[in-house]
């Protein structure tokens, strides 16, 4: 922990640690724009720092103290090359740039080659402030440098491959081909999803059909809405037992309709039967059809829900 800094600068807060007493990596984003920052120690001791490196493509900076601590502990910089996902983690740095000296465990979900740059993704939690700080495996050694998160995402977080900032350490980077960051990388690979399979295509135009034609019968079954409560005005006295999406639906449970039915009105009740036949028949076919373009169960429930046509009976 003593090795480890809050890193402070005019744009903001990040967090950084010391590979040599005065040597402190960090990210580039953490330092964008600085030629000087200042490092807050775990006691709260602050001092100077130059930036002496950095490297947007790959996220990392270098600071250089002018005065270093002989007595400063340091960080040992193990390899990402040798991490396995699965394997423990735990993050070290200032989320919110606020709650230093916060400790995180996690595991490595993978290993990824975005790029040209290692990154190492975590589900130790990352926020905003823990950027620059480091990630130990359990022998203490720095794999990685905590990057970034997806903030859409739980779990979701990546570290800089350690082994970038040997490069730049060593001064045997080689000059950037790309004017693409980690960030920019990550942003592409998520919305380049995949193409939907066959099946899935399928499934989603059955949806889409299903959908449209439940909106067509949602609108009959408007009308037969307004017809139902002339027929209840007029031909119909007494209560109806249970609870329907439309009233209407009461007219094929044999023990709803317990009221009185005007003797005159039988012919009005059979119209609205034929309507409703109608609309259940039509229910049932497109029902029928979006099942056999695999559209999930769920899917057509909610539809049904959507447009007040949710109905056990459909297919009696």
């Amino acid at each position: 922990m003593p090795a480890v800094v809050r890193v402070e600068t005019g744009a903001g807060t990040g967090s950084g640690f010391f590979v040599a007493p005065d040597t402190i990596l960090t990210n580039a984003h953490v330092v964008s724009g600085s030629t000087s920052v200042t490092i807050r120690r775990t006691g709260g001791a602050t001092a100077p720092a130059r930036v002496d490196a950095t490297a947007a493509d790959i996220d990392v900076a270098v600071l250089r103290l002018v005065n270093p601590d002989a007595n400063q502990p340091t960080l040992a910089m193990g390899s990402s090359t040798r991490v396995r996902a699965g394997q423990e983690v735990i993050a070290l740095g200032s989320p919110l740039g606020v709650f230093q000296n916060t400790v995180t465990r996690g595991i490595v979900s993978a290993v990824r080659q975005m790029g040209t740059v290692t990154l190492v993704q975590t589900d130790a939690a990352i926020n905003p402030g823990n950027s620059g700080g480091p990630l130990l495996e359990r022998s203490g050694d720095v794999v990685g440098i905590t990057s970034l998160n997806i903030p859409s995402y739980q779990g979701l977080g990546f570290a800089v491959g350690i082994d970038h900032a040997k490069s730049l350490l060593d001064g045997k980077r080689p000059a950037p081909t790309t004017a693409e960051t980690p960030l920019t990388n990550l942003n592409q690979a998520l919305s380049s999803k995949p193409p939907p399979s066959d099946s899935d295509t399928l499934r989603q135009q059955g949806a889409t059909a299903y959908e449209q034609a439940i909106a067509r019968l949602a609108l009959r079954a408007d009308s037969l809405d307004e017809r139902w409560r002339s027929f209840r005005g007029t031909c119909y006295e007494g209560r109806l037992a249970g609870s329907f999406d439309r009233e209407w639906f009461a007219i094929w449970e044999p023990r709803a309709m317990q009221g009185v039915l005007s003797p005159e009105c039988g012919s009005d009740l059979n119209d609205i039967r034929r309507l409703a036949e109608d609309i259940r028949h039509e229910v049932v076919t497109v029902g029928e059809a979006a099942r056999r373009a695999d559209v999930y169960p769920g899917t057509r429930r909610d539809a049904l829900r959507k447009y007040r046509l949710d109905y056990s009976g459909w297919g009696r």
